[in-house]
């Protein structure tokens, strides 16, 4: 049932019951302020040029996510906004560093091309030498790293093509999920990796075969209803026990409480006006 890219064999992910003791660990973060965030185009169902944005609760909004993540003990490195990229504050989606291997990303839209050279100088720098793709994709928007799985969405921005490439590059096990609802057109805005077997999603959002896919693989995952999704609740980062997600996604709070994790709301309003939250802002290298 399940489709592999580049011919490997995915792991077995083994149905145990939902664990209610969980554990963090420190994870490493890059992120970029929103000196120049602005909605001066629409290339989602999220974004109105029309509607006004305010810059300094922008800037506050996620001056205190950064804060939140310093506060739960996680590394958070910087790059610098650049003039005429509005969206760049979205720096999930520059890229795909995991295990000392770096994608980085080619965008589907003209508007944010020169993003990448900006995420490929900091890889560069930190000495994840860049690799680029045929193909286009848009980093951790729609590559999500669940163990020692690589979740690859497609369907609106990231092509399917891209999903082989990305698997020869970090040498992982690559599972293709299909985004068929435009309002998620991102795999990280209808899909949070909580674990490294554990994940939340909403349905909905996907085609029969990737909803079929996601029940094999992950059995106790919590599926979260439309009024979460639709705050984008799942556009989560979770370091194994806090999760930090949006705090108007109150159904989803609950259940995380439930299955024993310490959600952490955070209030991002600003930014959803441009289509995103908190995992778009949040580009994590995976060790």
């Amino acid at each position: 049932m399940t489709i592999f890219a580049a011919g490997t064999p995915a792991p077995e992910v083994a149905a145990t019951p939902r664990e209610t003791t969980r554990t963090a660990r420190t994870r490493h973060y890059v992120m970029t302020p929103p000196t120049f965030f602005a909605v001066e185009y629409a290339i989602n169902p999220w974004m109105d040029p029309d509607v006004v944005v305010d810059p300094g609760a922008a800037m506050r909004q996620w001056e205190a996510l950064r804060q939140t993540y310093q506060g739960l003990g996680h590394t958070v490195e910087l790059v610098d906004s650049v003039a005429g990229l509005p969206d760049m504050v979205y720096a999930a989606n520059g890229g795909l560093v995991v295990n000392g291997n770096a994608v980085v990303a080619r965008f589907a839209y003209p508007q944010r091309a020169a993003e990448a050279d900006a995420y490929a100088d900091w890889m560069h720098r930190n000495g994840y030498p860049p690799r680029t793709t045929r193909h286009v994709n848009e980093g951790q928007g729609d590559l999500l790293v669940a163990g020692s799985l690589l979740l690859a969405g497609f369907g609106f921005r990231t092509e399917r093509r891209a999903h082989d490439e990305i698997a020869a590059i970090v040498g992982m096990p690559v599972v293709s999920l299909e985004l068929v609802d435009p309002r998620f057109y991102h795999l990280d805005t209808a899909l949070a990796v909580l674990d490294d077997t554990t994940i939340a999603y909403y349905p909905p959002a996907f085609s029969d075969h990737s909803r079929a896919v996601l029940a094999e693989l992950f059995p106790d995952a919590i599926e979260v209803a439309s009024a979460d999704a639709y705050v984008l609740g799942l556009n989560a980062v979770s370091d194994g026990l806090h999760v930090v997600l949006p705090a108007a996604a109150t159904g989803f709070i609950e259940q995380l409480h439930a299955a024993g994790f310490r959600p952490v709301g955070v209030d991002l309003s600003e930014l959803l006006k441009g289509g995103g939250s908190v995992k778009c802002c949040t580009l994590e290298v995976y060790q």
